[in-house]
């Protein structure tokens, strides 16, 4: 076991995925998921101003920014997975995790085209807040499963030995 967990904490390309102890994926998620949930913030807000069209807009711009970081962030993902021991819990968590990702990514592609095709002058409408919503939920879901591979199963995490280097007065 210590073997397939010691290779689960190594990059398949650490140029690519970043080196031993400093993973590209988790800094990589910061920016869909800030530019969604501040796109939902700006849609909620688009029905309190007088002038709603820059909201309108700039939830727009956020889901679209959203989508670019994502898939920026699911190509170093899957190159995290791939170090990941096959027929291991973790390999099923980040297969369920990516599967979300995915299914979250395309949710808002969807979105960004229905409101792209729509109005940008009004208050975002119902629909493509409560698909907004959605995604949002199950973007939470996703996430707390990559934190499972991060903190409960150590996936790209630098073994314990090298983590007490930290605590030494």
């Amino acid at each position: 076991m210590d073997e397939l967990h010691e290779q689960a904490k190594h990059p398949a390309s650490a140029a690519m995925a970043g080196p031993y102890g400093h993973p590209f994926h988790p800094i990589l998620v910061t920016i869909p998921i800030g530019a969604w949930v501040t796109s939902l913030v700006f849609d909620i807000a688009s029905h309190v101003v007088d002038d709603p069209a820059f909201l309108n807009r700039g939830a727009l711009w956020l889901i679209g920014i959203g989508v670019l970081g994502a898939l920026a962030a699911a190509t170093v993902g899957f190159l995290d997975l791939l170090v990941i021991p096959t027929g291991t819990e973790a390999f099923r968590t980040g297969i369920w995790h990516m599967s979300l990702m995915l299914a979250v990514t395309i949710g808002f592609g969807f979105a960004f085209w229905w409101r792209a095709v729509g109005s940008l002058d009004d208050a975002v409408a119902y629909g493509p807040i409560a698909l907004s919503v959605v995604c949002l939920v199950v973007l939470t879901i996703a996430g707390s499963l990559g934190g499972k591979l991060a903190y409960r199963y150590g996936v790209r995490v630098v073994a314990e030995a090298e983590q007490a280097t930290g605590f030494v007065r």
